[in-house]
């Protein structure tokens, strides 16, 4: 892949593993290698650290909603480094993916309730969250899509939104694919990726079809938070 060829997003790949009909044992061992993939770039930590766990309190819960959980593992890692920290998060995660729930049901958490959902069912339902987030979703979506998503988010929630993706780049694209090379064959995590970064946007595009209030701020190494916090809060 040359800089020509990462210049515009792609938005005609697809993901190997947005397939119906994918192989099953390949999107499980992706789901697993998840955690330690999202451990080593996306940053979650720091974010926790910085925009989170400022508004955490020992004595009141505070809501989260993970938006698209996929393999779980961010849901999971909030509301371990909650606990350790001795502050009280209740996390709600929800993915739309039925082989998804299945997945993060075979290892149950006590600190994260899963459910198959979209974020238009929690919205028509009444639903209101501390606390969105999601990771590695925006670049999925189209505009019309990421409209309603950003949207939904500003509804569903009565803080913070932190929205968490890839930031499309040469110097990204060579490194993963240099590193999840050995992956290739065992699971999606190595062309899935490759395709994600081809899919994400650059801080420029995605500041262009944001609506006001939403901030984009870029995060080593090569990601974009898209953020948006409650008037008044």
């Amino acid at each position: 892949m040359t800089g020509a060829g990462l210049a515009r997003r792609n938005t005609e790949v697809r993901e190997l593993m947005d397939d119906p009909g994918c192989d099953l044992d390949r999107l499980e061992r992706t789901y697993r290698q998840f955690t330690t993939i999202n451990r080593l770039v996306s940053g979650w930590r720091r974010v926790y650290l910085r925009r989170i766990r400022p508004r955490l309190d020992p004595r009141r819960p505070t809501t989260l909603l993970d938006i698209g959980f996929g393999g779980g593992d961010i849901a999971r890692a909030l509301a371990t480094w909650a606990r350790r920290d001795g502050l009280a998060l209740r996390t709600t995660a929800i993915d739309p993916d039925e082989r998804a729930l299945r997945h993060v049901r075979r290892r149950p958490d006590a600190g994260v309730r899963f459910e198959r959902a979209s974020s238009a069912d929690l919205v028509a339902r009444g639903d209101h969250y501390d606390v969105v987030i999601s990771n590695h979703l925006l670049h999925h979506l189209g505009t019309a899509e990421l409209t309603a998503l950003l949207a939904d988010s500003e509804t569903l929630t009565r803080d913070l939104v932190v929205h968490n993706d890839l930031s499309r780049g040469r110097l990204g694209y060579g490194l993963y694919a240099a590193a999840t090379l050995p992956l290739a064959r065992g699971s999606f995590v190595h062309q899935d990726g490759l395709l994600s970064i081809r899919r994400s946007y650059r801080r420029t595009e995605l500041r262009e079809l944001v609506p006001p209030g939403w901030q984009v701020t870029p995060m080593v190494p090569q990601r974009l938070l898209l953020t948006y916090e409650k008037a008044g809060r």
